[in-house]
């Protein structure tokens, strides 16, 4: 099913691999304005590919990739390869070292309809417009999605690990996860990895904007160019892969924060939770998490200096009339999504997508300090999602909220770009594959 490929990655050149910790930058949606602040006083961070400052942004992307292409900042590797990509990281009171093995490559932009690259999350579409600007004016994939593949017997990582031994980079990110990057460039093993990719599913972990402005700039080559053959560079897509079946793969909640509610009162918010929800008084906030966990339909809710555990009633979950399958209305993000912001703020499921009165926050204690702040109303913690559901998902044809999952560790921007620039996409090796 999935056609990847190999490609020639544009990276930092030799005399800057050193420097490569303060060249690389979070990826687009996660980046801080803090982080952005410190990132764009280095001429040569990757920030100013990836999201380009002031008016005419995406314009002056490309100005900035062809000047550093002129005075070699970066380079095109000589040889096409497939790009093994090491995550080492911990997790808070976990001492044991987790380390995410993946690889980069190519991936051709399939259509959602095509079956083969399948979402689990809702986009935003001025997120997408930009992603789209930046492609056209640099012909550039400035940092990799994330793509789940499904492969018990393990057949690729053999080829990682021994293309991991002689790094291409290793660097500490701004998560403290350490970043280590090799590359497979034999054309037996490329040939191995490409041919055993060709019979898998592909679900989408994170990026879904990133590949949603790859899909609508391909519709728009096509459009100009009726006679394409399918082999185009703009047909592809770069893309992380990782396999659901390590014990790599973390998936780590996120949270709500509401503001802007005209009129707000904290106790008519308690008046029309009690409705559904079962409403219990946490002493401190910081033990929301743990008392929410494992139990279904249940949130945490924070507002002011108090909190609670909310739990929906379960002669209640029959009440959503939105038309999804039962499984997907039986989960906690649906739940959340209908009864809080649809029934009781009143943000119809359609415009929460575009909604200045909800924002997203993984860290707990970023929300806590934001309601007792008053910068946000309330907030709404929300648990971690396994793996299943985001399969189960998938394989319904449905979709999740935006911003419902956070896999964890996130890739970084900095480490390589993918041209699909037809003179420097294409290769001798193409026709062997």
């Amino acid at each position: 099913m999935a056609e990847i490929r190999p490609f020639k990655a544009w990276r930092y050149n030799y005399k800057l691999r050193k420097q490569i910790d303060e060249l690389t930058s979070p990826l687009f949606d996660v980046v801080s304005e803090k982080q952005r602040a410190r990132l764009y006083q280095n001429p040569h961070n990757s920030i100013h590919l990836s999201v380009p400052q002031g008016e005419n942004a995406a314009w002056k992307a490309g100005q900035t990739l062809q000047q550093w292409k002129d005075e070699k900042v970066i380079v095109q590797d000589m040889v096409p390869g497939i790009y093994s990509y090491f995550q080492y990281f911990t997790l808070p009171g976990d001492t044991k070292e987790y380390c995410r093995k993946g690889f980069i490559a190519f991936i051709r932009a399939y259509d959602w309809s095509d079956k083969v690259l399948m979402r689990h999350e809702s986009t935003m579409p001025h997120s997408v417009d930009d992603r789209v600007a930046i492609l056209e004016e640099t012909k550039l994939n400035v940092s990799p999605t994330h793509g789940l593949y499904t492969d018990p017997g393990f057949q690729i990582e053999a080829m990682l690990d021994a293309s991991i031994q002689q790094p291409i980079y290793e660097a500490e990110d701004y998560q403290g996860v350490r970043d280590v990057l090799g590359v497979v460039n034999d054309a037996a093993s490329i040939r191995k990895i490409v041919s055993i990719m060709k019979d898998k599913q592909i679900i989408l972990a994170d990026g879904h904007h990133r590949y949603e402005g790859s899909l609508r700039y391909k519709k728009m080559q096509l459009a100009k160019e009726p006679t394409a053959t399918g082999k185009e560079a703009f047909n592809y897509h770069m893309m992380y892969f990782t396999n659901t079946e390590a014990h790599d793969l973390r998936i780590l909640p996120t949270h709500r924060l509401v503001k802007n509610i005209p009129d707000f009162v904290p106790a008519q918010l308690l008046e029309k939770l009690a409705a559904y929800f079962i409403i219990k008084p946490v002493e401190n906030a910081s033990d929301v998490n743990e008392i929410i966990l494992g139990k279904q339909w249940a949130f945490g809710l924070l507002m002011g200096d108090e909190a609670y555990k909310i739990r929906l009633k379960p002669e209640c979950i029959d009440l959503i009339d939105w038309n999804f399958p039962d499984k997907i209305k039986e989960l906690d993000l649906t739940v959340m999504h209908y009864f809080i912001f649809e029934k009781i703020l009143g943000i119809a499921g359609k415009d929460q997508t575009r909604s200045e009165k909800i924002s997203f926050e993984r860290n707990f204690t970023e929300c806590h300090s934001s309601v007792l702040s008053g910068e946000a109303q309330f907030a709404v913690i929300t648990k971690d999602i396994s793996i299943e559901t985001i399969k189960e998902v998938c394989l319904s044809g449905y979709t999740l909220p935006q911003k419902s999952t956070y896999f964890y560790p996130k890739v970084i921007c900095g480490f390589l770009f993918g041209s699909i620039q037809e003179d420097e996409f294409t290769s001798p090796f193409d026709s062997s594959l």
